[in-house]
């Protein structure tokens, strides 16, 4: 089984990554916390491709989101899918090889837990 990391970089790639999260949530039977709230079996085939499931049995998207500025940031994490993401997979306000090497560390993290 294949598991993507999936990474949001920018405003615009912020933005679009966000509707990909409501999409994807969406049709695996994903409300905006995290509980499967399905009725088939199918939605939960190869859910793992894009969310981990906590000890919780909450599921988390497998996503990393970076940018310069905290704006886009805050719409996300305001918006109506802003609870599924873990808090620690933001990251803003850094610049340069500082903001490519903590996005690095994050995704090898993400993808080691």
């Amino acid at each position: 089984m294949r598991e993507i990391v999936y990474i949001q970089a920018g405003q615009c790639g912020n933005q679009i990554g966000a509707k990909f999260w409501e999409v994807i949530s969406e049709e695996h039977g994903i409300n905006c916390t995290g509980d499967y709230v399905g009725d088939s079996d199918l939605q939960l085939d190869k859910i793992s491709v894009y969310f981990t499931e906590s000890s919780f049995s909450k599921y988390v998207p497998r996503a990393i989101l970076v940018d310069l500025e905290p704006g886009t940031m805050d719409s996300v994490r305001c918006g109506h899918i802003g609870h599924l993401f873990k808090p620690d997979n933001f990251i803003f306000g850094q610049w340069g090889v500082e903001l490519v090497t903590t996005g690095l560390r994050a995704t090898t993290q993400r993808e080691q837990s």
